[in-house]
Order: C-alpha cells, then sequence, then structure tokens
C-alpha cells in the first residue's frame, strides 16, 4: 500500500494527464480511416453519440472506482467486493501486455522523428524503407528502448513532478500542433492528369455523411467501428482511469472534470482526421484513404510529406514531433497503471516498482522486436489476421481481455454493487451527476450488451455484415 498517497494538484493536472492518456496513436492513425471508410459525417455522428453516453458511462465508472477506493486497478475492485480481486488481476494484465508494443510502436515513431530532424527525410517515402527497418536487428530495439526509457524516468519522478508536469508542458504543445497541421493541410492544393484536389475537397469527404447506397448491415458495420475506436480511444478497461482517478482529490468536482476529458478526446481525435484525410486525399486521391495503422503512419503519410516539396520537410518535422508527444503521454498512462499497481499490491516504492517494470517490459519488447525477424512466424487469428508477436498480444489485450474487464466492471457496478455506489461518490462534494438516469440505463443494460457485440465481433462473430 502506498503511504501518504500522491493526488493531482489540481483538476486541470488531472484532465490534462488523462487526455493524455486517451490521445495516443488510435487517435490518429484510426480514427481518420475508419471516418473515410464509413461515410465521413456518419461515422463523425455516430461516434459523438457514443461519447456521450457509452464512453461518459465507462469513464465515470473507472474515475469514480478509483477515487472511491484510493487503489491502483489490480487491487481496487478486490477493495470494492470481496471474490472480484480477480478482474483486477485482469485489469493490471492489459497495461503489462499493451506497454512492450507500444514502446515499440513509440520507437518506430521516435525512428521516423529523427530521419526528418536530421534532413535525412526524403528516405522515408521509399518503398520498403519501413519494412527494412522494422525487421532489422538492432535499429528498432534501440529506438524502443529509448522511449521505454523515458517513459520510466518520467514516471519514475512521481505523480506531480512527473506525470503532471510533463502533461502541463506536452499537451497544450500537442494542441497547437494539430491545430497547425489541420490548417496547414486544409489549405493544400495539388494538380494530377489534369485534376486539381484540394485540401477543402478533402475535408467535405470527412465531415459531409454518405448515406447513399448504405445497407442496414453497412450501417451496423459503422456503428461497430465507431464504438470499437471510442472503447480504445479513451483508455477504458487499461486500468488507467482508475489509476488516475486514485489521484484525484476528494473535493474535485468529478463529472465537470470527465466532461473536459470527453471533449478533449474527441476534439483531437476529430481534429486528427482534419489533419490526414485532406493532405492525403490531396496527393494520393481516395484510394490513398484506405490505409490505416503503421501502413497510414509510417509509409503513407511520407510519402505525402515528399509530395509537398521542401514544405514537406518542416511538416514532417511537427507532425511526427506531435505524435511522439501524443505517444509519450499514453505510455506514461499505461505504465503508471503499472507501477501503481506494484506499489499497492506488494508495498515497494515507486523507484523500484519503476525499475522492475523497466525490465519486464524491455523483455517482451525484445520479443516483439524479434518477432519481425529472428522470431518471425505468422499465427492465423479469428479476426482473418495472420499475427506474428506484436498483433498477437495486441488482439489478446484489446479484443479479449478489455471487453471482459469492462463487461465484468458493469455487472459489478450495475448489479452487485449497484450503480448509486457510483452516483454516491460523484456527487459526495455536493458536485452534480449531469446525465445520471442516462449513466444508470447505461451502466446496467446497454453498455454490458454493447460491450459483448464488440467482444464477438473480435472473434469474427459478424463478418457477415461486412
Amino acid at each position: 500500500m502506498e503511504k501518504n498517497r500522491h493526488s493531482f494538484s489540481s483538476s486541470l493536472g488531472f484532465v490534462l494527464a488523462a487526455a493524455g492518456s486517451a490521445v495516443g496513436l488510435g487517435n490518429i492513425w484510426r480514427f481518420p480511416y475508419l471516418a473515410a471508410k464509413d461515410g465521413g459525417g456518419l461515422f463523425l455522428v455516430i461516434y459523438l453519440i457514443l461519447a456521450v453516453t457509452f464512453g461518459f458511462t465507462l469513464l465515470t465508472t473507472e474515475i469514480a472506482i478509483g477515487r472511491k477506493t484510493r487503489q491502483s486497478p489490480l487491487t481496487a475492485y478486490g477493495e470494492l467486493k470481496k471474490g472480484w480481486g480477480g478482474l483486477g488481476i485482469m485489469a493490471c494484465i492489459v497495461p503489462m501486455m499493451i506497454m512492450p508494443y507500444y514502446c515499440v510502436i513509440g520507437g518506430w515513431v521516435l525512428k521516423y522523428a529523427v530521419d526528418f530532424m536530421t534532413g535525412d527525410w526524403i528516405k522515408t517515402a521509399a518503398d520498403g524503407y519501413f519494412t527494412s527497418f522494422i525487421t532489422s536487428d538492432a535499429e528498432p530495439v534501440i529506438y524502443g528502448v529509448i522511449f521505454l526509457a523515458v517513459t520510466c524516468a518520467i514516471i519514475y519522478r512521481g505523480v506531480n513532478k512527473g506525470i503532471e508536469a510533463f502533461s502541463r508542458i506536452l499537451m497544450p504543445v500537442l494542441l497547437f500542433l494539430i491545430i497547425g497541421i489541420c490548417v496547414f493541410s486544409l489549405t493544400l492544393t495539388h494538380e494530377e492528369g489534369g485534376v486539381v484536389r484540394t485540401g477543402m475537397q478533402g475535408l467535405k469527404l470527412f465531415v459531409i455523411p454518405r448515406l447513399s447506397g448504405m445497407s442496414a448491415s453497412d450501417f451496423l458495420v459503422v456503428l461497430m467501428d465507431a464504438m470499437g475506436q471510442l472503447f480504445y480511444s479513451l483508455s477504458i478497461a487499461m486500468g488507467i482511469m482508475v489509476a488516475y482517478g486514485s489521484y484525484v482529490k476528494d473535493d474535485a468536482n468529478l463529472m465537470k472534470s470527465i466532461n473536459q476529458i470527453e471533449i478533449f478526446d474527441t476534439g483531437v481525435a476529430v481534429l486528427a482526421g482534419v489533419m490526414i484525410i485532406p493532405a492525403v486525399f490531396v496527393f494520393m486521391g481516395e484510394e490513398g484513404m484506405s490505409a490505416s495503422g503503421p501502413g497510414l503512419m509510417f509509409i503513407s503519410i511520407p510519402k505525402v510529406f515528399q509530395a509537398m516539396g521542401p514544405a514537406g520537410h518542416i511538416i514532417g518535422i511537427l507532425f511526427f514531433v506531435m505524435v511522439l508527444f501524443a505517444a509519450l503521454t499514453s505510455s506514461m498512462s499505461i505504465l503508471e497503471a503499472i507501477v501503481s499497481s506494484f506499489m499497492d499490491q506488494f508495498g515497494v516504492s515507486r523507484e523500484k516498482a519503476t525499475v522492475i517494470e523497466f525490465f519486464i517490459a524491455l523483455f517482451f519488447e525484445l520479443l516483439v522486436c524479434l518477432g519481425y525477424n529472428k522470431l518471425y512466424f505468422e499465427f492465423p487469428l479469428p479476426n482473418g489476421v495472420k499475427a506474428q508477436v506484436l498483433d498477437i498480444m495486441d488482439y489478446v489485450s484489446n479484443n479479449i481481455l478489455m471487453p471482459i474487464v469492462s463487461i465484468a466492471t458493469c455487472i459489478l457496478v450495475g448489479w452487485v454493487l449497484k450503480p448509486e455506489f457510483i452516483v454516491d461518490e460523484v456527487t459526495k462534494n455536493g458536485s452534480k451527476f449531469g446525465r445520471k438516469r442516462l449513466f444508470i440505463i447505461m451502466i446496467k443494460y446497454i453498455a454490458p450488451v454493447m460491450l459483448l457485440i464488440l467482444f464477438l465481433q473480435s472473434f469474427g462473430v459478424f463478418n457477415f455484415l461486412k
């Protein structure tokens, strides 16, 4: 148990830290792709509706659990109800699985940021560059270890001097960079084969709903895509919000902070689309928007920067620095969920817990890197992906454990402890609980069903809809 448990010094510090956790690679490389694929504005509308209902419910639940128990995810659930400690173990396993491969990807981002900052950026757009980099023996390991070490150094400093201090610096800079790149992206123009494409045309593809020819099954696909994106975007079921909630002071207005986190995360997700879709459309057309994940970030986007000419160098630097900051704020929160769990469960100091997790993450990070060369293999997953080490860890943590943790949390809060348990925590200092009736209905009935559908989808149950 952590003695003299630290707290965020202010609600702003908590909001920036939690928003930093939510604003990660998923917002930048998956949200734009899904929006482009799923009818543009239709996806946005569904996402926004889910954000203020589904996302709000799960976010409120986890933060309130953290503040109520003053415990990390590993120990909080057992503190809430005897016999539910196993849920805490699962909630702690999730960030422990995510941390190694997230740092590997963070290392990839760092590599590209270095390439652009050192002027060696043209080669990043060459065919096969990304593949040759991630399959090499040394470079991915070196960059991944640097990213892991920086993350550990921040968490080593603690809640106030580490997480809060760095979030107060990184988040405003991150937002400034995103807005700046958005403005630039909308001003782009490119002519190819006598056809002129503009950034504003790309924006229309992003924000205007495309309903022509959409069937009921197509709509369900959009709904599940939006729900899946929101689920992972808000850092739900990773233990992060429970850990961060445990550092929120009792006199803080929890509902106000949660609303601000929702706005910040959703706003950055939308801005990511404004930043990426117009630029990719201008230089690669509609077919260029079919990429997502690493393919979008490390293959398509560098080609866009190359097509921009000299301006692409400057914009590329700003872009990859921005992505690096986003990855770092998320990795900080993932690591904190683990470190706080070690501290509460085993009574060790923050410094010792951080060092222990550094070596655990380092071991599995090496396995992930080796999975692209020495340990390369392909394993068929239920969703049809032929996976290697990173894909398997991502699938198990994101598609299996996270939905199970959230479903179990809904059952615990909605039916065992009753929703009033959370309501009382949110309103204990006289704060109002906006959307209280919505919260009760969602946590008891709608959210568990939606999560079950999401869980079944990970096994390809609804592939016939596509």
